[in-house]
């Protein structure tokens, strides 16, 4: 027996839908830095356990420690989690990746280090730059007049008016704060900028006067459609040129404070409109910035992309003009004592919560006026350059707020914590129990050479998954998540860390060497790179090929995959098919959670198919999709899952993606020329969605999951 019968998709799936509802609790070991779409672990722990663990139930055991041999590879690796997984398991593991950010999120994860001198170390750096820039990060209290430490600022674009040269503020809406985690809905007013605190939202229809002009205060803002009203001569003007030159300025106008002694009697959040001294303090960071010579602050431009011209269009084209002057000069001197530090892997765990930290730390951050906390700015994949931003404490109010580099320390620490003693969470009832896993680790010493499966090390490369060198015979599985073609663009985004990180690497990693990380060898459809769709396919047929070469007879080549669209599966088709594979087994299994920003009121799926892989393995039988589809609802739902059509959908297509691999691999050309090969499974992929009439097909096996659902049965209902 192998994975293809083993793998419960039920047992799998109940996992990961609660893991994916707060990853870090699951998986602290993701504190580590930031990483895109992360596959749950939970997932890569059952896939790994159903293939190797022998005859032992998959529910028992995932519970217990395992002391596995072999080599695992990750042509993949992103953020690691197949890495960790199966190091964590016992066994060796390759991993790659063409973005260095990625090489390096990963081996931070795994390199063992001393938790408590690295907790010693980050509490001497922060008190060092405490003594420096703490009182720029403080302010007064309205209610008792101390010195208190400011958790946000709140900044507003502005734009002259060019008719009259008025400074406009650029406010879409006036609200700061809802009145859910403070008691009163918090408006600025328009025209003088006092904070408002009413029981009720005021509208344009229904304004309320502010309490200090007396001048109607509503919700709505003058700024509409990238066009605003002058607050002096009342002329209409866009704010944003054609072809901006320079990025708009900003104004401060009010603050998020904190005040111990005031809390035990105040209700709700502590807010003010910015003083003058708040102002003059931001013009000595100003100064300070002017007069500290050398500090290490990236001066790279932001080079043209599919993501990165969104910043070109407001004006940025340094990704310092990303951050504001007190920023940068607190960043350049938190990055300059970090590397003052002497233990070696202490001041790499220090440097990569910099990094990560700096999502959190820029002018592109925004206040959530629902959750009252800074958003960081990648919460919506991509660069979000809005009118009001938030500008957050750099070291963070200890016990208070999020985003800061002490919140950042305390979370790599916990994920560190993981790593020496890793837990799976066990749901009874309504009780969450933490198992320790005696026995079990994630810890490996990076190595330069192809890894003994004996002895739990690590390949790892920022390179092309074809760059390493893989004897024949030497791999025990291949476990990944390829990308999609129109995948994040996971480079541009991280470039926004490395030209900070590479600042304090580039010496010692040939790695950080580059000016980006951006590469010809990344595998995702580019726009601005003219990356097409044969670029994808060709890419990911050299790497399935070359890993296939490497594996041991029987071993299995397993990827997740999911695309409501069935062309969007070519690109895996062809290469499954060019490197001499055959499709065992497609299963459904959890990958998102509904609530996600990225898959909440679309069509989205948060299912993956996992298509489990073998050379010369006998051909099945043709699967009935709509058999095979009713299953997968019902495993689904038995895990929790409430079904949509784009679910269904999704899974329909990785099942015709297995039936097009099973029906064309007997007379199958790998020399044929590439837009030939597309082609041919683009047509079979076509035409098995007519003759199963996918949409309708789903619709009709909803309906039934849905009617069974309500009454409390799984849909075995035959259509």
């Amino acid at each position: 027996m192998s994975l293809d019968e083993r793998f419960d998709p039920t047992f799998t799936t109940s996992l990961a839908l609660r893991e994916k509802q707060i990853q870090q609790e699951y998986r602290p070991i993701i504190g580590v830095h930031k990483w895109f779409a992360r596959r749950p672990g939970t997932v890569f722990r059952s896939l790994l356990l159903a293939e190797f663990n022998g005859a032992e139930p998959l529910q028992t055991g995932y519970w217990i420690g395992h002391h596995l041999n072999g080599v695992i590879a990750d042509p993949f690796m992103g953020g690691g989690t197949t890495v960790y997984e199966a190091n964590r398991l016992g066994f060796s593991v390759v991993g790659t990746d063409t973005n260095p950010m990625a090489y390096w999120i990963v081996r931070q994860s795994l390199v063992p280090i001393d938790i408590e001198a690295l907790a010693a170390t980050a509490q001497e750096v922060t008190s060092d730059i405490e003594c420096h820039l703490g009182e720029l990060y403080s302010t007064s209290c309205i209610k008792c007049g101390e010195a208190v430490p400011v958790k946000y600022f709140l900044w507003v674009k502005v734009a002259p008016c060019p008719t009259c040269g008025r400074e406009n503020d650029l406010f879409p809406g006036y609200l700061l704060a809802e009145a859910v985690r403070h008691p009163k809905h918090v408006l600025v007013c328009g025209q003088c900028g006092a904070l408002n605190e009413y029981d009720q939202q005021p509208t344009r229809a229904n304004p309320v006067p502010c309490t200090e002009c007396q001048s109607p205060v509503h919700v709505e803002g003058a700024t509409v459609r990238q066009r605003t009203v002058c607050r002096d001569c009342g002329h209409t003007y866009p704010y944003l040129a054609k072809n901006q030159a320079t990025f708009l300025g900003h104004r401060l106008w009010a603050l998020e404070y904190y005040c111990e002694p005031c809390k035990a009697t105040h209700t709700g959040r502590f807010f003010k409109r910015p003083d003058a001294e708040d102002l003059a303090r931001f013009d000595r960071a100003r100064a300070l910035l002017t007069e500290t010579p050398a500090l290490p602050i990236p001066d790279d431009k932001i080079p043209p992309g599919d993501e990165t011209d969104r910043l070109h269009r407001w004006g940025y084209r340094y990704y310092r003009e990303m951050f504001n002057e007190r920023q940068l000069l607190g960043l350049g001197l938190l990055l300059r004592r970090i590397c003052q530090v002497n233990e070696v892997e202490t001041r790499y765990a220090l440097l990569t919560v910099f990094s990560d930290c700096l999502r959190y730390q820029n002018m592109l951050c925004r206040y959530d006026t629902y959750a009252l906390k800074c958003q960081d700015i990648f919460s919506v994949h991509g660069f979000p350059v809005g009118l009001v931003r938030c500008e957050n404490n750099l070291l963070g109010v200890p016990w208070v707020g999020s985003g800061g580099f002490r919140h950042f320390t305390e979370k790599y620490v916990r994920a560190k914590q993981y790593c020496q003693a890793p837990f799976e969470t066990r749901i009874d009832g309504r009780r969450k129990t933490r198992v320790f896993i005696s026995g079990e680790r994630i810890q490996a010493k990076p190595i330069d050479t192809f890894p003994d499966g004996r002895k739990r090390q690590a390949y790892l490369r920022a390179s092309s998954a074809t760059d390493v060198l893989l004897p024949p015979a030497s791999l025990d599985g291949v476990f990944t998540d390829p990308p999609y073609f129109d995948n994040v663009q996971y480079a541009e985004l991280m470039d926004f860390c490395y030209v900070w990180l590479r600042l304090a690497l580039h010496e010692e990693f040939p790695e950080f060497r580059r000016a980006t990380t951006r590469s010809d060898d990344e595998l995702t459809g580019n726009v601005t790179l003219k990356r097409g769709l044969e670029h994808f396919t060709a890419g990911l047929s050299d790497i399935f090929h070359y890993y296939t070469s490497a594996l041991k007879p029987r071993a299995p080549f397993v990827f997740t995959y999911h695309h409501n669209d069935p062309a969007a599966y070519i690109p895996v088709v062809v290469a499954v098919l060019d490197a001499g594979l055959y499709c065992t087994a497609t299963l459904p299994a959890a990958a998102e959670m509904s609530a996600s920003l990225h898959i909440a009121g679309t069509n989205s799926s948060i299912l993956d198919s996992v298509f489990v892989c073998r050379v010369g393995a006998a051909h099945p039988q043709n699967p009935n999709i709509e058999e095979a589809l009713i299953k997968d609802a019902q495993a689904m739902q038995a895990a929790g899952v409430r079904i949509t059509l784009g679910d269904l959908k999704c899974l329909a297509a990785g099942h015709m993606a297995r039936l097009t691999i099973d029906n064309l691999a007997p007379n199958w050309d790998a020399e044929a020329p590439l837009s030939q090969r597309m082609d041919r499974v683009r047509k079979h992929l076509a035409n098995l969605a007519e003759q199963l009439a996918v949409d309708g097909l789903a619709a009709r096996i909803l309906k039934v999951a849905t009617h069974d659902s309500r009454k409390g049965a799984t849909p075995t209902k035959t259509l």
